[in-house]
């Protein structure tokens, strides 16, 4: 169960006021640089966005985020790898020891077993000289020093209990790590050949090249979320004399293990390692030291998915002879540039808001991890762009893509592209590719969602953004109709699912391979996906198809069970046999409130029952985003539908970190009361959310919450696959957002703001209700939605007036949001 959060604004008094509060990790002076920097900008004019940043939002509570140093997209991402759960290499537990500082991460993870955290490198004192160093993982980890942990938008430092200070900047494939040690201590250090997070190493070769002062590394190591009969290569190379200006003294090899072997091979230069078949822990890698005794040490490093060589051309094309300062200010201004594309009133808006929407918006962009010119396996030599960790299509295609349409449709036709790549070289879109490998499928084939929400938002720029509609068209019904041979990795179960209208419970299937469970949320995803299909073929004409999919985005439909009973409200999803009947599961099964959630399966194990994946019945019972009309009718009328999604949330059934609850907060529209779904974002946002490490309610997916959360601070909501939007109220009094492809700028006007409103209950008599809307001037058909056609593709204003009013607020006063049992959707725009 996820625990309660308190208010933003309390909380932020409590961390900022409360001399008996401290917190070990990380610096205060972050927060209170932030603190001052957004109490200045309110009174300039061009304000540094990347200065309003908290990179360790999301580094406690299981956020699983990585705060390390990287650019937008960045392939390599700069940060310490840590012991005990810590998915992303760091945590901010100042209990846990620091192991390495490594080039290669993923941010916001859920995997139990960490990603990456190849190539770590650790700073070392070895006063008794080279072979008393302690160069094996558990002999070299450390604690920190409190209160030392550094970072910004390009940057990471923290300070060791031996006072050795690790910074590091980075560029998209290589980066600067700088070492400062106590003065008059011989440097040390030990780089590791074999230990990764999920220590899944399977052979690789490393040589130290004294001359060049050069060491080239590489291998092949296991996914951190897919099967473990996959294997990636990875290359790294350190350069260690920072032009000349730095002098090795010793150099030479290592091996260890944890059973007494402690082997180092002084002036020995390479090392040639299978993976080690009768198992155990086999640790090996290079340790070098400095002369001189030089207090600050730099080191360059390049990272590549093709070659040691690679890696080294990689540094040297991308940093070449620049300092430690000119790559980090390099790197915070491509933040910059990614941050200005939304551009709000500093001065009118809550200090903490600022700082909540400006760090989601950078976590918005850390992730997937941009791997151009860096592909292997059947991708290899490809001439498409190619993005790794795309973990994973089914967290993402709610908000992630939807955001990125507004403000950065170069960035999003390169992944899109990438998608359409995997359907040519692999046969289908990839689902959750992670480590460069096929990672496991949750939903379904999500990635239906996130191309077809870009072709319905540019299919009139398509070709200019380098994509083919016919092919991106092709790769979709691919998904739909084919089954791939295994449907854990890639694709749907379809067969099944096309011929029954659901995918049936205990089915014979005699044609694929997958875990027969989550057939209920299956069911569900599928009937999704098959919408941005229709969407697509209505884009491009294809009428016959248009009602083919149209249909199976009914099916929905088809596992709703109206019998079921569950806290006095009647019908729920269920799981259902082939030949029709249905397998009864209590909808609270897998839900908060399941009694036995500490030891029932919910997520991908094989004696997952329940039907669902990572929710309850009770949670995606809701989920229909393209069809609530019908729902609504399915649970018995407006009425009956509120008073129920009341229940959903006060009973404690909603998930504020699961993506199936994303757009339950905003359910109240559809049924025309707009001001309950201002009031429970209210209340999901500041019961969940806030600017201390464990400011997230759980694992922020890939910046799902991060974008989940911009667009509830935005007053906005999207319907993927579509160009609606949602309207509520913005925590912001004005904000503009940039399209620099298309060159427009929409820009949003809170009339009534009142901050007081950003509170988890809006005071009587505060404005916080939407009472009218206006795009350019004109009235809006419903203050409830706008489209994205009549708004941010043309540019212009968007005038959201409040009042205080909440029963004159509470109808859309026009259109509910589109469904399309009610003639929704009707055409494409």
């Amino acid at each position: 169960m996820q625990k309660k959060r308190t208010s933003v604004l309390s909380g932020v008094l409590t961390v900022l006021l409360s001399s008996s509060v401290v917190f070990a990790q990380p610096s205060p002076n972050v927060q209170k640089r932030i603190s001052q920097a957004i109490a200045a900008a309110g009174k300039q004019p061009n304000p540094d966005y990347t200065a309003f940043v908290n990179p360790f939002i999301g580094t406690d509570n299981f956020g699983d985020v990585c705060p390390g140093a990287s650019i937008p997209f960045g392939m390599a991402k700069f940060s310490p790898d840590m012991t005990g759960y810590a998915p992303a290499g760091y945590v901010t537990d100042a209990t846990q020891y620091i192991r390495g500082l490594s080039p290669l991460h993923d941010s916001g993870t859920g995997s139990s077993l960490g990603t990456y955290g190849n190539f770590e490198i650790m700073p070392l004192l070895c006063p008794g000289g080279f072979n008393t160093c302690t160069t094996t993982l558990a002999a070299r980890q450390r604690l920190r020093k409190n209160n030392t942990d550094d970072a910004s938008p390009g940057y990471f430092s923290l300070t060791l209990n031996n006072s050795i200070q690790m910074e590091a900047t980075a560029t998209r494939r290589s980066g600067i790590e700088r070492f400062t040690f106590p003065a008059n201590s011989q440097p040390y250090f030990v780089v590791d050949l074999a230990n990764d997070l999920p220590a899944s190493f399977n052979g690789g070769e490393l040589t130290i090249d004294p001359t060049q002062g050069r060491i080239m590394i590489g291998g092949k190591w296991g996914s951190s979320f897919g099967p473990g009969a996959f294997h990636y290569q990875a290359f790294a190379c350190y350069d260690l004399l920072d032009g000349g200006k730095q002098q090795l003294a010793q150099y030479g090899v290592w091996t260890g293990d944890t059973e007494g072997l402690d082997a180092k091979g002084l002036g020995q230069t390479h090392l040639n390692l299978s993976v080690n078949l009768i198992g155990g822990v086999y640790q090996s890698g290079a340790l070098f030291s400095y002369a001189n005794k030089p207090k600050q040490v730099n080191i360059r490093v390049g990272v590549s998915f093709r070659s040691a060589d690679q890696a080294c051309a990689n540094a040297e094309s991308e940093i070449g002879d620049a300092t430690f300062e000119e790559i980090q200010a390099q790197a915070k201004a491509m933040w910059q540039d990614k941050l200005s594309k939304i551009e709000i009133d500093v001065a009118g808006t809550p200090p903490n808001v600022t700082e909540l929407l400006y760090s989601s918006l950078y976590r918005a962009s850390l992730t997937p991890n941009n791997a151009t010119d860096e592909t292997q396996g059947v991708f290899e030599n490809t001439t498409s762009f190619y993005f790794d960790s795309l973990y994973c299509s089914w967290d993402t295609f709610r908000t992630f893509y939807p955001l990125m349409a507004l403000h950065s449709p170069v960035e999003f036709a390169q992944i899109v592209d990438n998608y359409i790549d995997g359907w040519r070289k692999n046969g289908w879109m990839p689902e959750c590719r992670a480590n460069n490998l096929p990672g496991w499928t949750q939903g379904g084939s999500s990635a239906d969602n996130i191309v077809s929400h870009f072709a319905v938002s540019y299919h009139n720029e398509a070709t200019r953004l380098g994509i083919d509609l016919n092919e991106l068209y092709s790769a979709l019904v691919t998904d739909a109709e084919v089954n791939p041979p295994e449907w854990n990795i890639e694709g749907r179960q379809s067969n099944v699912y096309n011929e029954f209208g659901f995918v049936p419970f205990a089915v014979l299937d005699v044609s694929s391979t997958g875990r027969q469970t989550r057939e209920g949320s299956r069911t569900l995803e599928y009937a999704f996906e098959d919408f941005g299909i229709r969407q697509v073929a209505q884009l491009l004409g294809k009428t016959d198809d248009v009602a083919k999919y149209t249909n199976r985005s009914l099916s929905y439909r088809n596992v709703w069970n109206p019998s079921v009973t569950s806290d006095g409200f009647k019908g729920f999803s269920q799981k259902r046999y082939s030949n029709g009947t249905f397998a009864f599961q209590d909808p609270v099964n897998c839900s908060p409130n399941d009694k036995k959630i500490d030891t029932r399966e919910c997520s991908l194990q094989g004696d997952n029952i329940s039907g669902f994946f990572e929710a309850s019945s009770w949670e995606y019972s809701w989920y229909a985003p393209h069809d609530t009309d019908h729902l609504i009718q399915l649970m018995g009328g407006n009425a009956t539908f509120v008073k129920r999604l009341d229940h959903f949330f006060n009973a404690g059934y909603y998930d504020p970190g699961n993506e199936p609850s994303f757009q339950t907060p905003i359910g109240y529209h559809y049924a025309n009361h707009p001001a309950s779904s201002v009031d429970r974002v209210r209340q999901v946002v500041l019961e969940n959310f806030d600017i201390t490490p464990a400011g997230l309610p759980g694992n922020d997916d890939q910046a799902a919450m991060a974008t989940v959360l911009s667009f509830h601070l935005l007053g906005l909501y999207p319907v993927p696959s579509s160009t609606q939007l949602l309207v509520l109220s913005p925590f912001i009094p004005k904000y503009t957002i940039h399209n620099s492809f298309l060159n427009v700028s929409t820009t949003v006007t809170t009339v009534n703001f009142d901050p007081k409103s950003v509170q988890k209950t809006i005071p009587k008599g505060t404005a916080a209700y939407v009472k009218s809307v206006t795009v350019n001037g004109a009235a809006a058909s419903s203050r409830c939605h706008v489209d994205f056609y009549d708004t941010f593709r043309v540019g212009g204003d968007i005038v959201i007036t409040l009042t205080s009013d909440r029963t004159e607020a509470d109808s859309c006063l026009g259109s509910v949001p589109e469904s399309i049992s009610a003639g929704g959707f009707a055409q494409a725009r």
